[in-house]
């Protein structure tokens, strides 16, 4: 699995002294967490957070080795023992265990199983886990408060409470039916008390009713614990296995065949994550040869071929690693035994391709091959009479095809004048597709024909993708300068504009103008609804009407993070949105009224306020226009740790309203993972704000993440040179050295 740059990780420290959008950041990239409907029950919450390092997701991948399901587990012994339903395993799949820490193991043996109960237990390689505590088997009663917990449609690690509808028989199977709704992921989550016991296992979904659903008690999970059927991994897998008399594999790792290919992913438990894939067959007497074609997912990895193994520790290996091409002589288990004898960067080596890499193997001499290239030749004869086979190392997932041996393998590589002829026909291509001699020329050659084809439009991709992101990069420059334009206007400035303009900073094609329109005719509609000369608390009330009772306009609850809620023009057209945009929309109608509303940016939460006789009303727009007391003011600042009252806090300027925006999207992006994005809301943010150390130290660390460590340090230069409290600039200066 893929984690972020440890030095990402310094931005959770940054993030968190950022002001974010209409909810307190909880996480280190200041992600908005939507309102609450209502209160959450404190035992059921304890349970949740004391059970769900104990949960686990459960997928399963198909023939094509993608995922092809999904379900829940949890630990049910200290050693790696996991529970789950059968039907979640499916049959001869691998198994992967995922906890809420994101650490992944490959499921080892089915300890027992039995596709009647629909039950079965999983063995990982763990130690010291945290099993949930298994109820006294029938020791739950009708009506009786219970907690699901679970993964249900990709939604991990969901918690939902009910009660025991009924205890019920059916097909002669005891079950326990439960008034909680029972989705796709559920299955094989835990059904505790409110203790948090486990009384059975999430099982289905009813037929009749969303709101009801089944779970197989736990007296059947106790039976089968006590009669385990165990079936170890090599012996459960079939889809995709290696021929045994063919191959052999050591040192852990998943290596699988399909369509002759070899595939290998996860790290071996060799050393290094070295695994090992050796070949049975005989080989020829010697000098002899070993060939294949590597593909590697990532080129800072390394695998290819070794040679003369013992069966264990010992072997030859060549490869790619990081780049270059490595020769390396392993006698032992660790890094002390290892020896390079060779390493050498060549262009015949094409990183993210196919590559065929050759070995010739003779008494005293070795002598390795790329691409039909000759890179490498020394004396060394240590090690001989072993095997041949395939070696990975690291986290490298890589593919092989064509392996052979033998005495003399055909040249790797095709005379430069075939090579010629090929591109000289796809270059006629190119330029009409349905040139018939052009592709029955390149037919001759298929194969061939084939890679160089790959290799152009590999070219032609890449220089689009080139094209786009700097059509991108002019687009997101022109729509910075007019919003700092518009902004530096001062209270001047059209808010309006300015929050369409952050739309169409991420849509290209938005018509600002038509949204301008259309609230202008919305204006027109409100102010027939409302007399010119009404106090300005009735003026709030016929917008509050105007847009949530005739109009249906409304706070985002169940897709709170979806970023149209911040683009002003998705939230006019789909009549939903949060805090801030339909506050933005409320305080624009309000001018056209000549009614003078601010916003006002409350941690956690974003409102509107006015002013009448030096009293201040808060109106809260997510609400449907509700007025807010202050003491209700004082509870949500409060509940987000802002500090201080309401009268503390003075209305927000347009600048701050617009970058309060900004903020929340950068927070989404991160959240999604999407750094780029996030690349693209920090630059936006440092043209609003050129000082903002914060956002400097955000698009340091995003530069990193996304591999460009030399664009990072510009940012990280000024840093260093304006020395702003709050960030650890040691750790900085580490991180700089390093790029």
């Amino acid at each position: 699995m893929r984690f972020l740059h440890p030095w990402l990780l310094l931005l959770a420290t940054a993030c968190m002294l950022k002001a974010q959008d209409d909810q307190e950041p909880k996480d280190p990239f200041g992600l908005d967490d939507p309102p609450e409907i209502a209160a959450v029950d404190r035992t059921t919450a304890e349970i949740a957070a004391t059970t769900r390092g104990s949960l686990v997701v459960v997928t399963q991948k198909g023939r094509d080795g993608q995922t092809t399901g999904t379900g829940s587990g949890f630990v049910i012994s200290e050693d790696g023992l996991i529970a789950t339903c059968a039907h979640v395993i499916g049959e001869s799949r691998p198994i992967i265990i995922r906890f809420e820490d994101g650490e992944e193991h490959e499921v080892t043996a089915i300890h027992a199983w039995d596709r009647t109960l629909d039950l079965a237990i999983l063995r990982i390689n763990a130690e010291g886990l945290t099993p949930l505590p298994l109820a006294e088997p029938e020791n739950i009663k009708q009506g009786a408060d219970v907690i699901a917990m679970g993964n249900p449609q990709g939604l991990e690690f969901s918690v939902v409470r009910g009660v025991v509808s009924g205890l019920r028989d059916i097909e002669n199977q005891s079950l326990i039916q439960i008034a909680i709704p029972i989705e796709p992921g559920n299955s094989g989550g835990p059904l505790l008390d409110t203790e948090g016991s486990v009384h059975g296992l999430l099982n289905m979904k009813s037929a009749i009713t969303d709101n009801l659903g089944f779970a197989i008690p736990v007296s059947s999970l106790l039976r089968l614990l006590d009669k385990p059927n165990a079936v170890p991994m090599d012996k459960w897998l079939t889809i995709g296995q290696l021929n045994p008399a063919r191959w052999k594999t050591l040192m852990g790792a998943r290596w699988r065949q399909r369509a002759g290919r070899i595939t290998v992913v996860r790290p071996g438990n060799g050393f290094g994550g070295r695994s090992l894939c050796i070949n049975q067959r005989q080989l020829p007497a010697m000098p002899y040869e070993v060939a294949v074609e590597v593909k590697l997912d990532d080129e800072s990895g390394a695998a290819g071929l070794i040679f003369e193994s013992n069966g264990g520790d010992k072997h030859y290996g060549f490869y790619p690693s990081a780049g270059n091409m490595r020769l390396t002589r392993f006698e032992g288990p660790d890094v002390l035994s290892w020896t390079i004898l060779g390493q050498v960067s060549t262009k015949s080596y094409r990183p993210g391709e196919w590559n065929r890499i050759r070995v010739r193997v003779d008494e005293k001499k070795i002598t390795g091959f790329v691409n039909g290239d000759k890179v490498l030749e020394l004396e060394d004869g240590v090690l001989r009479g072993g095997k041949t086979g395939l070696a990975k190392f690291r986290a490298t997932e890589a593919e092989f095809k064509r392996f052979e041996t033998g005495t003399d393998i055909a040249p790797d590589a095709a005379p430069q004048e075939t090579i010629a002829k090929l591109r000289a026909h796809i270059e006629k291509l190119a330029g009409n597709p349905g040139d018939i001699d052009a592709v029955s020329g390149l037919a001759e050659n298929a194969d061939l024909s084939r890679l160089l084809l790959q290799r152009k439009i590999k070219a032609l991709t890449t220089n689009l993708k080139e094209l786009e992101e700097a059509a991108n990069r002019v687009h997101c420059h022109s729509i910075r300068r007019m919003l700092i334009n518009e902004l530096n206007k001062g209270e001047e400035s059209d808010l309006i504009t300015c929050a369409l303009l952050l739309a169409k900073h991420d849509n290209p094609d938005l018509d600002i103008n038509a949204y301008h329109e259309e609230i202008e005719r919305m204006a027109g509609e409100l102010s027939r609804k409302v007399a010119p000369d009404a106090p300005i608390k009735a003026k709030v009330a016929a917008i509050a009407d105007y847009l949530f009772e005739d109009n249906g306009y409304h706070g985002s609850r169940t897709d709170y993070y979806n970023r149209s809620n911040s683009y002003l023009n998705e939230v006019i057209d789909d009549r939903e949105g949060i805090p801030i945009t339909l506050s933005i929309l409320f305080i624009e109608l309000a001018g056209h009224l000549d009614a003078d509303l601010k916003g006002l940016g409350l941690p956690g939460h974003f409102v509107v306020c006015y002013e009448e006789e030096g009293k201040r009303t808060v109106i809260d727009a997510f609400e449907r226009g509700k007025p807010l007391t202050a003491g209700e003011a004082n509870k949500i600042i409060d509940s987000f740790g802002g500090g201080g009252v309401l009268s503390d806090y003075p209305p927000s300027g347009k600048r701050a309203i617009i970058q309060r925006m900004v903020y929340n999207l950068k927070g989404i992006s991160i959240e999604e993972k999407d750094y780029l994005a996030a690349l693209r809301y920090v630059n936006l943010l440092i043209a609003l704000d050129p000082n903002d150390a914060q956002e400097h130290l955000s698009r340091a660390l995003l530069h990193v993440q996304n591999g460009q460590g030399d664009k990072a340090k510009p940012d990280l230069e000024w840093l260093f040179e304006r020395k702003p409290e709050g960030i650890h600039l040691s750790r900085l200066r580490e991180l700089y050295d390093r790029l």
